[in-house]
């Protein structure tokens, strides 16, 4: 009995960085494999493997023009991308406004954070 071929969902699609750059770009045109290949320092047969990943995961449309096989972008799949890092950006945003009060606030407090041992003239 033969084992199924295993479907790529979004998040393993764009996990490794080939995959990450065939999406960029066909983000801007339809290709062929040809095309494609001579953007990586790799085979085409390997080339056409991350294909059909994309493809397998929905992010990639192929379809023939006579002998001649074109590529592209399908990003409505990257919503559920989307949708998953808005949940986390909330976080970030957090992080990132502590941050800068961090580095906004008063000199002296700077310099106590970044160096306690100081001693501080209280005379001053």
């Amino acid at each position: 009995m033969a084992i199924p071929a295993q479907k790529y969902d979004v998040f393993q699609a764009i996990a490794d960085p080939t995959r990450r750059h065939l999406l960029q770009l066909l983000g801007d045109q339809e290709m062929p494999v040809t095309a494609i290949s001579s953007h990586f320092p790799m085979s085409r047969t390997a080339v056409s493997k991350h294909l059909r990943i994309l493809a397998e995961a929905g992010l990639v449309k192929e379809r023939k023009v006579g002998r001649e096989t074109r590529y592209r972008l399908e990003a409505e799949p990257l919503l559920e991308l989307k949708r998953w890092l808005s949940f986390y950006e909330r976080y970030w945003e957090n992080k990132l406004n502590v941050l800068k009060r961090f580095v906004e606030q008063d000199d002296d407090t700077t310099e106590l954070i970044f160096n306690p041992l100081k001693v501080v003239d209280p005379d001053k």
